[in-house]
């Protein structure tokens, strides 16, 4: 994602990485230990972003796995309100397990990714990241992250559209002529979009 720095990513990927093993941890200095508690606080939006991809991912899918059976099993005129069911069931899932993975995440923060500061870095190669990521100009670069994205992802719908959509119509008709479905255009199985613009 642009809106995070390689830092940011290597950090989180860090974090997934201890989450599994938490190690203590490691001794060191109050002042080095401090100044990783304020590395900590800025990236926490993104720790917590982690632990809400993480606590979802389930709901997703979930979801995407219900899809098919719910057109297959239930018949079409209930099929909206199952539907309905299903998302509120999802939802109710989400909402109880993002909080309690978020602050799990926030608390183990400080023995995984801190951890790992502690040994992979010096008190003073961590006083140069502290200053980076208090920076304006760095600040400046996360607030076009977003714009960035937008960007890339625009031109690249443009210029691989007219490739990718004739590959989406040979999967749908392959897999329509594999489930024996067609619809009223003869294309087979409804039609999926191409990738489309963000908005």
């Amino acid at each position: 994602m642009f809106k995070k720095s390689l830092l940011i990513v290597a950090m989180l990927a860090g974090c997934s990485a201890a989450l599994a093993q938490a190690p203590a941890a490691a001794s060191g200095s109050a002042a080095k230990k401090e100044v990783i508690g304020k590395i900590l606080k800025i990236q926490q939006s993104g720790i917590e972003l982690l632990a809400r991809n993480l606590a979802e991912e389930p709901a997703a899918s979930m979801i995407a796995r219900a899809g098919p059976v719910l057109a297959q099993r239930i018949p079409q005129d209930k099929q909206e309100a199952v539907a309905k069911d299903i998302q509120a069931d999802a939802k109710k899932y989400v909402d109880e397990a993002v909080p309690i993975v978020r602050d799990r995440a926030i608390k183990l923060a400080p023995t995984t990714v801190g951890a790992l500061l502690e040994e992979k870095f010096t008190e003073e190669e961590l006083k140069q990241v502290l200053a980076m990521m208090q920076s304006p100009v760095y600040a400046k670069f996360q607030s076009l992250g977003g714009d960035m994205q937008r960007a890339l992802t625009e031109k690249l719908v443009e210029e691989t559209r007219s490739i990718v959509e004739p590959k989406v119509r040979v999967m749908e008709e392959s897999i329509a002529r594999r489930l024996g479905v067609t619809n009223a255009a003869g294309s087979g199985a409804p039609a999926a979009k191409a990738p489309a613009k963000k908005q």
